[in-house]
């Protein structure tokens, strides 16, 4: 049978939005977003240089390398990721954050001179009603301070992103006044910012829509348009795929989705998606060894639940779910046992499905376990001493228990 005909897929079936043709770039915020999040640990310059080689590896286009107007080790380590990109030849677009303060737009500047690359400055600023209450601004000086960053940002030769804070929550006048003066004044990306995890994925549509049509277009300008979200609803992700299909040029995210408060779009989580909807054609073989750093270098486990990349992604000591697995493994056919029990193919991202024995396993979980680890499944015997104590127990079994009543029971024939 054709491998087409094994799955139906309503994802797909009379779907208005092509995936296939679809070309966003994705923006990877790990190195200065991600770290706002208050768990982390800031990684090394080591680990930051390795993260950058690994997003080229799985076709991010750009990164967000820091904001060195915070302080000397911000500046030390934005310069050094520069200096990175640029002697190495990484195929990465760099940004970095700034305030709408020209002494924050300044170190950006200096930066790509002493490095020699482009980098974009993603200059930001509140733009809700709730926040301008609580800082006691107006329009007119929100407008006055973005003006002076943008415009100090274009005369030393930055591209700029024009990013407003909270643009969920913002009404569509204030948007406009924003957003149309900062095309007016040289700014070429405009970035929607879900800054606390508001909006929903019809929200995020209607959103993209309004700026594109009602600000975008009228400008007469070139001008793109990404999205960056946050997950405090839990739907960044969602958010993300809805932004996409609005027509976003680009979507931001970052490793595991660490970020202020409960953080940001998952980057591995689109990646993946992504590859699976056909919108991103990179190997994702090194998504593992992204996401492995990431949570190493940052200080932050990545639980066993955790979609593809946790310890418990592709395993199963579930009877009837390991029995399918190997009847398709016994048809010689891969690809089948990879999906057979499984809404992600594991070996896509450089994993493999993993069958363990426990209290609701079967036979068949023991014989396939016996076989894997070179021992012989045919030991009726053997296979039976597992079983039964699988069902003694309230949890998976781990291998080196296995293991080690394997090499008991080898031993008690001798002392006989």
């Amino acid at each position: 049978m054709r491998e087409q005909d094994l799955i139906h897929d309503w994802n797909q079936e009379g779907a208005p939005f092509d995936w296939g043709a679809c070309h966003v770039e994705l923006n990877d915020e790990t190195l200065r977003d991600g770290l706002q999040c208050p768990s982390v640990t800031d990684p090394v310059i080591d680990d930051k240089k390795r993260l950058l080689h690994l997003m080229v590896d799985l076709g991010i286009a750009s990164a967000d390398i820091g904001l060195p107007g915070a302080g000397p080790r911000a500046r030390a380590d934005t310069l050094a990721l520069a200096r990175e990109i640029a002697s190495t030849g990484l195929d990465l677009e760099a940004n970095c954050a700034a305030r709408t303060v020209i002494s924050d737009v300044e170190p950006v500047a200096r930066i790509s001179q002493e490095a020699g690359i482009p980098i974009e400055a993603a200059t930001f600023i509140g733009s809700s009603p709730i926040r301008q209450y609580a800082e006691d601004w107006t329009l007119d000086k929100m407008l006055r301070v973005s003006e002076e960053a943008v415009t100090f940002a274009v005369r030393e030769g930055l591209p700029v992103m024009f990013v407003t804070e909270d643009t969920t929550r913002a009404a569509p006048d204030t948007l406009k006044a924003l957003y149309g003066n900062a095309i007016r004044w040289g700014a070429r990306r405009l970035c929607l910012a879900d800054t606390v995890g508001h909006a929903t994925p019809d929200g995020v549509r209607r959103l993209v829509r309004f700026v594109r049509d009602e600000i975008i277009e009228p400008s007469g300008e070139a001008v793109k348009l990404d999205w960056h979200g946050h997950r405090d609803r839990g739907l960044g992700l969602a958010n993300c795929l809805a932004a996409i299909e609005e027509g976003v040029d680009r979507v931001h995210g970052t490793a595991l989705g660490i970020g202020e408060r409960v953080g940001n779009a998952e980057m591995d989580l689109l990646l993946i998606n992504l590859k699976l909807l056909g919108a991103h054609r990179h190997d994702l073989s090194k998504l593992p060894e992204y996401s492995r750093l990431a949570s190493r270098a940052c200080s932050v486990p990545i639980p066993p639940s955790y979609p593809v990349l946790g310890d418990d992604a592709f395993r199963t000591g579930t009877g009837v779910h390991a029995a399918a697995i190997i009847k398709a493994r016994k048809k010689g056919h891969a690809w089948l046992a990879d999906r057979i029990y499984s809404g992600v193919p594991a070996g896509d991202f450089g994993l493999a499905q993993r069958i363990e024995i426990s209290p609701v396993s079967g036979l068949s979980n023991v014989k396939c376990w016996l076989e894997e680890h070179g021992y012989d499944p045919a030991d009726d015997a053997l296979c039976q001493m597992l079983f039964d104590a699988a069902k003694r127990m309230n949890r998976v079994i781990r291998d080196d228990e296995l293991h080690a009543m394997v090499d008991e029971r080898k031993r008690q024939p001798a002392r006989a």
